[in-house]
């Protein structure tokens, strides 16, 4: 594993373990040239995944992107990373399930609004924003009542 200090190619691990989910494996690693610490990840993938982005464009998945753009709508908000990554391993899972290598950008899209909607109201309305392209106040009006149409 390379050192994101050094850039050295030989590392040694110190310490693994489960995460609290069970879906990685936490590793503990040191650098041999400069001694620097880090940790990295390993997690089981079924399949290689290739995003097909509106554009028509193909691009490799990358799950720390859908990470990213998760905590990015959950900026301040009061959710336990916890419950973060099991909605992320979620769709992961769902997606590599589906028996498809190529996904369509708007269905990974689908399942974090899905996801957002059981987490927090405000990062939903956040993350749909972006994901619908909200040009106007009434964009975010008829958000807002097709999620207080589901709560009642």
């Amino acid at each position: 594993m390379r050192c994101p200090y050094c850039g050295n190619d030989d590392s040694q691990v110190k310490d693994s373990r489960p995460t609290e989910d069970g879906t990685a494996i936490r590793r503990r690693r040191v650098c041999i040239a400069c001694g620097g610490r880090f940790t990295t990840f390993e997690r089981v993938q079924l399949r290689e995944l290739t995003v097909i982005k509106r554009s028509g464009r193909r691009v490799p998945f990358d799950r720390d992107k859908l990470m990213r753009s998760v905590q990015i709508a959950l900026r301040k908000r009061p959710v336990e990373s916890e419950r973060v990554e099991r909605m992320v391993n979620g769709i992961v899972r769902q997606l590599e399930s589906m028996g498809e290598s190529e996904i369509e950008a708007g269905l990974i899209g689908r399942l974090v609004m899905e996801g957002l909607k059981t987490l927090d109201d405000v990062a939903y309305v956040r993350f749909a924003s972006v994901y619908r392209d909200f040009r106007e106040a009434k964009d975010f009006e008829s958000l807002l009542g097709e999620l207080n149409a589901d709560t009642e």
